[in-house]
């Protein structure tokens, strides 16, 4: 079965064929930038955070080590590296050294098929290369399943600390991770349709016009939740609730260790920003009006573009940290299941019926665009006004148990239930009593109403 707008993706073999032929030296001095910068960005966005927050809520922040604060990040790493390293007894201790490094390592190898900029000349060389390590045509699936190895570290983790806090963490992160990978795999089925391609190259080269941002916005809105919740970050960071679990799911680790997830999260951070600026803002193409410069995307000029976009996804996440209260739990991923993934897959249905009407014609397209409109404000309404299933029915508010209607708080029976007026009724196994509440006139027992 031929499907019209996939048969391009057939061609891209050929247009990637400037990848691959690197020399040695070119792939390896590639891979050690990529770390580097990396390495360089977290400690940015780890000062930028506590800067932008103590801006939020009117403190100072970091402004001792270095100018501005600058040189907190490199402070905090290391204390990190100086402090006791603590393995607790109950632990699994391979696993428990291994979990840090499972969890950080494909946050860094995710960035191997990010294209930063175009085909660029390296200095003091005659070398031509890609500013992009690698593709493939299925890059962004390789992306999705590097970040998922990531979660069998804060699997791992939990499990190997033997705390009931950290293996509960990690739970929760594994089943939130699994499940807001869903709505964001769904997200990126559109931009395959409208790109023709998988690979993240030729997802960039298909938005030198229009970014897919625009044309393809409830794909790019689910996409940008879902990064939020695949990142652990507030206010979708239950895996890490202070209020609940301590810490989450690295409650034990200390030192080194801790610090390895500590850059998993901020390098996360990076790697699901650049890929949304990837596949919806262009990737590397200069805004507009920028754009009108000829040379805004030749030379070196692209990287600045592209690091300035994926600096923005990372203040809305520092935005988001600042402004939003933390989810329930239930609430959280009720929303994934019943709100997110519905919502996508009713959005891809919508963007491949209007491709293969594009390409093939045969029904206006006005009306088409028309009765998807009028399908996308029902599910608004439908999502707005909605039904809390939180909320008791006017049956269980008046069966509610008073606690305090014997002068003491007490909690009910078990098999007890509130009878007519003050009375209550109490089931036992051999008989049914009834029985009214009396109250004494002892000053410390008397319920004293509001």
């Amino acid at each position: 079965m031929s499907i019209p707008f996939l048969n391009d993706a057939a061609g891209t073999a050929d247009d990637l064929s400037a990848f691959g032929n690197d020399a040695v030296w070119v792939v390896i001095l590639k891979a050690v930038l990529i770390f580097v910068v990396l390495v360089l960005l977290t400690l940015f966005n780890i000062w930028w955070e506590r800067r932008v927050v103590a801006r939020m809520q009117h403190r100072i922040g970091p402004n001792v080590h270095g100018p501005f604060g600058l040189l907190q990040s490199l402070a905090d790493g290391v204390k990190l590296a100086l402090k006791e390293d603590i393995t607790p007894k109950a632990a699994d201790k391979v696993v428990f050294v291994l979990a840090p490094v499972i969890a950080v390592i494909p946050a860094f190898v995710a960035w191997s098929v990010i294209p930063l900029g175009p085909e660029v000349r390296i200095p003091f060389t005659d070398t031509v290369t890609p500013l992009q390590l690698t593709d493939m045509p299925v890059a962004v699936l390789f992306v999705l399943a590097i970040a998922s190895i990531g979660i069998y570290g804060i699997v791992l983790g939990g499990w190997s600390s033997g705390s009931t806090y950290s293996l509960l963490g990690g739970l929760r992160s594994s089943a939130q991770m699994i499940s807001y990978e869903v709505a964001m795999g769904l997200s990126f089925v559109a931009v395959f349709l409208y790109a023709g391609s998988m690979s993240t190259s030729q997802i960039v080269e298909a938005q030198d016009k229009v970014w897919y941002a625009f044309i393809l916005l409830p794909s790019f809105v689910i996409y940008v939740i879902s990064m939020v919740g695949e990142t652990n970050r507030a206010p979708f960071d239950l895996p890490e609730a202070e209020g609940e679990l301590v810490g989450g799911f690295h409650t034990e680790y200390s030192s080194l260790k801790f610090a390895l997830f500590f850059l998993a999260e901020y390098v996360n951070m990076a790697t699901v920003s650049a890929l949304a600026t990837t596949l919806f803002l262009g990737g590397w193409h200069a805004p507009w009006p920028i754009s009108m410069w000829d040379g805004a995307n030749e030379g070196y000029w692209p990287v600045l573009w592209f690091f300035g976009k994926v600096l923005g996804f990372i203040f809305f996440f520092i935005w988001l940290r600042g402004s939003l209260p933390r989810l329930r739990y239930d609430q959280f991923m009720a929303f994934g299941w019943k709100r997110l993934i519905p919502i996508a897959l009713a959005w891809i249905i919508a963007v491949a019926t209007v491709r293969a009407v594009t390409l093939d014609g045969g029904l206006d397209r006005r009306y088409l665009l028309f009765g998807i409109g009028v399908f996308a404000v029902i599910m608004l309404v439908l999502f707005f006004l909605g039904g809390d299933d939180d909320e008791e029915s006017p049956a269980e508010e008046e069966k509610e148990f008073d606690a305090f209607g014997g002068g003491y708080p007490v909690p009910p029976m078990p098999g007890q239930s509130l009878g007519n007026g003050d009375a209550r009724t109490v089931r036992t196994n051999s008989q049914s009593t009834t029985t009214t509440p009396t109250t004494t006139t002892t000053p410390s027992a008397t319920r004293q109403e509001p």
